[in-house]
């Protein structure tokens, strides 16, 4: 039994200092950046990532340690990265900092400047706020689901009520993406801190509404997760929603009037936020659609097929009533840029009001962080 003992110490000693001495990723003085990997006995290894020109790179080898520099300076921004030893995708296991985006799993890098919107990313020396897992039950649904809410730095002794973003996910996104991938709490903690932004609660849900939360975390154990789910844009979530406003109301300290409620969401988040909306037109006066898929709901499902009729009679009810902010993204190589640009042009042949962001790039959490960023110094003004 020693002996054994003695053998898994070691191996887990092994797996926890392997690659000891090799730094990577290393931001250097003139903001390359340069990669590193301990792989004695391989024959090939790259790096592939958002930061690399031409998205991957060889790498060269000395010592048993292969190494890259980019040859230019990395772009200050949130990146993500992977290597590839011998055609086998794999982590950078000397950087501990890895986010999962539905069933994949990447490295992150953080390039950072002073006033660079990235450093918006970081975290700093400011009051932070609590990010917290909760659990409600769906009336609608008939089962406990979770979301994760963000409260702002000071609610737990400020006494105050304090407006509300329902921000919403992608599909094969969960409760946890914003927070983990979008980097939510750090931006709302940055702009809160900075005075751009008013203290606000996040409640960001999980619009699966077939999951109780994200894979792992619930009942079922652990599964793989990924994007083909049932119910999730047939209209369940859309009529589900009120369950969502009606918990964060009884829980938390918040002010219960469409003046100090808004949503957003991105992709399939962007096309629950236009559904909800214009089917609850006194539920929200902020309304922000992030690289939305407006036109993209399940033919032939069943659901509510009603939440999804006499659109444009909708969204000119929605207008009725005065929405203080309609707020649109997208990026100019998005897959989705053709559906927002019909919507624009239905909402300009009204003469609607609304704001426009396009960005380069295509349908890509870089995007939705600079929408979120953009976002939130525009509410409950």
């Amino acid at each position: 039994m020693i002996a054994m003992m003695a053998c898994g110490m070691s191996y887990a000693q092994q797996a926890i200092f392997q690659g000891r001495g090799v730094t990577s990723p290393e931001i250097n003085a003139d903001k390359t950046v340069t990669f590193r990997v301990r792989a004695p006995k391989a024959i090939t290894v790259q790096v592939t990532g958002d930061c690399i020109e031409g998205r991957t790179a060889d790498m060269t080898e000395k010592d048993g340690v292969w190494e890259y520099t980019t040859p230019a300076p990395v772009a200050p921004e949130m990146y993500t990265y992977n290597f590839i030893i011998d055609g086998q995708r794999t982590l950078d296991m000397n950087n501990v900092a890895v986010n999962r985006d539905v069933a994949s799993l990447t490295n992150i890098l953080l390039v950072t400047d002073p006033g660079a919107r990235s450093d918006l990313y970081a975290v700093h020396d400011v009051p932070h706020g609590t990010v917290s897992r909760i659990w409600y039950h769906s009336d609608s649904e008939g089962i406990n689901r979770r979301m994760t809410v963000y409260t702002p730095a000071g609610y737990e002794t400020s006494g105050k009520k304090y407006p509300v973003l329902y921000l919403l996910h992608g599909i094969g996104g969960d409760e946890n993406a914003w927070s983990e991938l979008g980097r939510a709490a750090q931006i709302l903690d940055n702009l809160i801190a900075q005075g751009k932004a008013e203290p606000m609660l996040v409640v960001m849900t999980n619009g699966n509404i077939s999951q109780e939360a994200c894979p792992g975390e619930t009942s079922e154990g652990f599964r793989i997760p990924t994007m083909m789910l049932p119910k999730t844009m047939e209209g369940s979530f859309e009529t589900a929603f009120p369950d969502v406003i009606k918990f964060i109301e009884s829980t938390y300290r918040v002010k219960k009037d469409k003046a100090y409620r808004a949503i957003a969401g991105l992709s399939m988040g962007g096309f629950h936020t236009l559904f909800i909306s214009v089917n609850n037109p006194d539920m929200f006066d902020y309304i922000g659609l992030f690289s939305a898929a407006v036109d993209k709901q399940q033919k032939d499902a069943e659901g509510h097929p009603e939440i999804y009729a006499n659109r444009s009679a909708k969204i000119d009810n929605l207008f009725g009533k005065n929405p203080k902010l309609f707020w649109i993204g997208i990026g100019k190589t998005d897959f989705l840029f053709k559906s927002n640009s019909d919507l624009r042009a239905y909402l300009d042949s009204k003469s609607y009001k609304y704001t426009y962001l396009e960005t380069e790039g295509g349908h890509i959490w870089r995007n939705w962080r600079i929408y979120l960023s953009e976002f939130t110094p525009l509410l409950f003004k």
